[in-house]
């Protein structure tokens, strides 16, 4: 901790310690609650059937973001930059991929995300199937993720630039590490600020949520043998002329 930094306020502690901390139980102890009274329920509710046209498109460029975006913060926020640069990685190299990369995955998960809105508020038999913890959930993973793309526009690619590893990032470890920081994100700028907000309450919703289905991914499909499937021989039927013949000529012997 920098000892000339201002202690940190009733506000600051309340939201960058007392939340996380709240969000991160309710996070933990909702998956439990969730798995014992709601075990087949643990999907993500598909409506393939109702529509696939958008859903064609949409999910795997979400899903595909989505998993970039994670990776992207993982190492953003989880690695320190003293480890990046020890690997080689400069701090010019590493800001310049990551907004290269951070926005390519940004726009495949906001444009996925959006043909899944749109398609869940259009399409009649979609928002038919439409519950309460939907409702809940949309505007919160939108808001979320508008507000880091948001974020990484206004301040490194259009801006000045910003070193969020200097800030954030040692807020972040700080949680994990049950030794908080508030101070290091409270001077952050205001997005930042709002993106890190809405990432605490996404997780705090996370268990009551279709996003559940992210811990029973099929990934045990990769490595299953295939299925061998035989045609069962069955033997013809006898023509339907055949048979009156056959039954006539038995009459007539």
């Amino acid at each position: 901790m920098n000892p000339t930094a201002a202690a940190p306020g009733g506000t600051d502690l309340l939201l960058w310690v007392v939340l996380p901390y709240t969000c991160l139980a309710v996070f933990a102890v909702g998956h439990v609650w969730r798995y014992r009274q709601d075990q087949f329920g643990w999907t993500s509710r598909t409506t393939q059937l109702l529509e696939h046209r958008w859903l064609r498109w949409g999910s795997p460029l979400f899903h595909l973001g989505a998993f970039a975006v994670i990776a992207g913060h993982v190492v953003g926020l989880a690695v320190p930059a003293s480890w990046t640069e020890a690997a080689g990685v400069g701090e010019h190299a590493y800001h310049t991929t990551a907004v290269v990369l951070g926005s390519v995955a940004g726009v495949a998960m906001v444009s996925g995300l959006g043909m899944l809105c749109a398609r869940r508020l259009l399409a009649r038999r979609i928002r038919r199937t439409t519950d309460r913890s939907d409702k809940v959930l949309f505007p919160l993973l939108s808001a979320t993720v508008l507000l880091g793309i948001t974020a990484t526009a206004a301040h490194n690619v259009f801006g000045g630039g910003y070193d969020y590893r200097s800030t954030v990032s040692v807020w972040f470890r700080g949680v994990f590490a049950l030794h908080p920081q508030p101070e290091a994100i409270a001077g952050a700028p205001l997005l930042f600020r709002l993106h890190a907000l809405s990432a605490c309450l996404l997780f705090a919703a996370w268990p009551f949520t279709r996003l559940v289905h992210v811990w029973s991914a099929p990934v045990g499909y990769l490595t299953r043998p295939y299925l061998v499937y035989r045609r069962r021989a069955t033997t013809p039927a006898p023509a339907l002329g055949g048979a009156a013949t056959g039954s006539r000529t038995g009459r007539a012997a």
